[in-house]
């Protein structure tokens, strides 16, 4: 097959790999780390500006290489080839393999901030659209003197103690060692920004399954929605994560469908 893949540039590493040693021909298209961060309309906005740039004559199928990332994929429709997308929340569930091992880590461990190699190495924060990013208009990161100027002393001041300090809520660091590292250098960075915050620290064995599947076609219904020709994403609420929505209306109400097994 030749495939389209459009990921998150935080899984550079992990998908470069993995479509080294995929069968398929695979064309990638990397998006800037912290699309999340302006919002889902934004992030709506740019996917489906890159997903309908794809001449879909040359390919049999496009992968998208989120999650359901705060909604930011809810309403990508698939045209004329079949959209592929993990049922993962968020990008964790890609670097740990399995929905269900994060969610029993994330119950078993609260507070705990995630670290990767595409974490590290694409920028510390998720500041890449300036002025459009959500944080910063609420305020968020922004200095004392800066809130005090915008909204006066009193405010500026509780506003500052409120949104200054993001990481607060945190008390451990798990990096997620994925095999594709060069060296220990971004593990021995998270090691030491654990030990500057007073968190615990652990290293976390992550694995290629996921991201490997994804570009190996191998979209079992279990761990990936296929939408075919003329449906789009939706938000399922449920342990499924995302599923199809069709476009046709019968009665005024849309068909849903949750994926069918693909080989």
């Amino acid at each position: 097959m030749q495939l389209k893949l459009i990921a998150c540039e935080i899984l550079y590493r992990e998908f470069c790999a993995a479509v080294a040693r995929s069968v398929h021909q695979v064309d990638v298209e990397f998006l800037p780390k912290g699309l999340h961060d302006i919002g889902q309309t934004g992030m709506s906005a740019r996917l489906t500006e890159a997903v309908e740039a794809v001449d879909e004559s040359r390919y049999d199928a496009i992968l998208l290489g989120y999650g359901l990332c705060s909604n930011g994929v809810v309403g990508l429709r698939a045209k004329t080839i079949p959209l592929v997308i993990p049922r993962a929340h968020d990008c964790i569930t890609l670097f740990l393999g399995d929905r269900h091992r994060y969610l029993d880590y994330f119950h078993a461990h609260p507070g705990v901030y995630f670290k990767t190699s595409g974490w590290i190495e694409r920028g510390a924060g998720l500041t890449q659209f300036g002025l459009d990013a959500i944080d910063r208009n609420a305020g968020l990161g922004q200095t004392l003197d800066g809130l005090v100027a915008r909204y006066g002393e009193d405010n500026g001041r509780f506003l500052f103690e409120q949104l200054g300090n993001l990481t607060r809520n945190y008390t451990g660091l798990a990096f997620i060692a994925m095999g594709v590292e060069p060296d220990d250098r971004f593990e021995r960075q998270a090691r030491q920004e654990a030990a500057d915050h007073g968190w615990t620290f652990e290293t976390l064995q992550g694995s290629m399954a996921l991201v490997q599947q994804l570009v190996d076609g191998c979209w079992d219904a279990e761990r990936f929605l296929v939408v075919p020709p003329g449906g789009r994403v939706a938000a399922s609420f449920d342990a499924q994560i995302v599923r199809g929505e069709v476009e046709e209306r019968v009665g005024g109400i849309s068909r849903h469908f949750s994926g069918e097994k693909t080989s």
